[in-house]
């Protein structure tokens, strides 16, 4: 995305467009779906990503002026870069939202998330979420046991955390060219 300082709604994308690949996302820990929204607490596929990976816990938050309280302030709070400790994961059933994610070179990507699309964030990546120009998702909120949901601003290098996801995502890649250039 570019470096605009333009409201934080917009899509940002840089001229000419740059696109990444679901598979680029991925090598960053960022899994994601598209499932049906209309019918979310009857789809299979749901029901087995939930399994899978142990999300035993949902709630929903819906994100507008008309029905978020403080909410400026806490949109405001949703755009500071930050991270979590566990996996951050969000199921659109209804509206969109930008969640900002950071590239192994610290160039920010921005994926839309729409209705129907579910987000996987893994836990020490920094990111940032905002809406966009519709202002409002209807998100569904998925944990492992009770929520937590403690964001820490950027910089905490020093977490667990972080310092797994750099191991798994960020240095991951580096060794493997170091290999392959050696090949």
């Amino acid at each position: 995305m570019d470096d605009s300082d333009e409201d934080q709604r917009l899509p940002h994308h840089k001229e000419p467009k740059e696109f990444v690949s679901l598979d680029k996302l991925a090598e960053l820990g960022v899994l994601s779906w598209r499932l049906d929204a209309d019918n979310h607490e009857t789809d299979p596929e749901l029901k087995k990503i939930r399994e899978e990976r142990g999300y035993n816990y949902m709630d929903v938050c819906e994100v507008c002026p008309e029905k978020l309280p403080n909410y400026e302030q806490k949109i405001k709070n949703f755009f500071e870069e930050h991270l979590h400790t566990d996996e951050e994961i969000r199921f659109a059933a209804a509206g969109s939202g930008y969640f900002d994610v950071r590239d192994r070179n610290e160039a920010w990507i921005r994926v839309w998330v729409k209705k129907g699309g579910l987000i996987i964030l893994p836990a020490g990546m920094y990111h940032r979420f905002t809406l966009d120009e519709n202002n409002y998702i209807k998100a569904l909120r998925f944990f492992v046991g009770e929520p937590v949901w403690t964001p820490y601003n950027r910089p905490h290098d020093h977490l667990p955390a972080r310092e797994q996801y750099i191991k798994a995502f960020v240095e991951k890649d580096g060794a493997n060219q170091a290999v392959d250039a050696a090949a």
